[in-house]
């Protein structure tokens, strides 16, 4: 299987893109091809809502959506890897989702699987509550299979996040995967 991860921490050598790694390794033991794309740190403009994309592209704005756009309809997999900003996902990977809608019909199609895995300071029961509604309504609206989730409560810095049960966690999440 193609996994493509989005990976949407600004900070390149925090918690969430540690469990990406992770996540990453299990899932490459276990003979899956994945793709890492640095969300955070690429060039993508906001959607203006100009629909000359005809919500099936090419969309209107020359910029790094295009790249991401093709990894995205070669991947049987997506994995969206987020902070917890303010109980949703950072504004880098929302920014990257907004502009799925110049190819939502092409995603809807694939009938992919995803996974989330997010990481917050706070612990929480409530904590992810917010973010968990909104990736279980894209996983509804874009056709996606649901194969997991990591929400890395506790997890403020790399050091508690490497010390937490998260860890093996994502790679027992990427090693399961079929």
């Amino acid at each position: 299987m193609k996994i493509v991860v989005l990976e949407g921490s600004p900070n390149r050598n925090g918690s969430s893109n540690f469990l990406a790694e992770q996540f990453t390794k299990g899932a490459q033991a276990a003979g899956h091809t994945v793709e890492v794309l640095d969300v955070a740190h690429a060039d993508i403009h906001p959607c203006t809502g100009c629909v000359r994309c005809g919500y099936e592209g090419p969309c209107a704005q020359k910029d790094d959506v295009e790249r991401f756009r093709a990894a995205i309809l070669c991947a049987d997999m997506l994995v969206f890897v987020t902070p917890l900003y303010y109980y949703g996902m950072s504004a880098q990977l929302k920014i990257l989702i907004d502009r799925f809608c110049a190819f939502n019909a092409s995603i809807q199609r694939r009938h992919m699987k995803s996974a989330i895995i997010s990481v917050a300071w706070n612990a929480d029961s409530w904590t992810f509550a917010a973010l968990e509604a909104h990736y279980q309504t894209l996983v509804r609206y874009l056709n996606f299979r649901d194969m997991g989730a990591i929400w890395g409560k506790g997890c403020g810095t790399p050091s508690m996040t490497r010390a937490s049960k998260y860890a093996q966690a994502a790679y027992d999440l990427g090693k399961r995967l079929k």
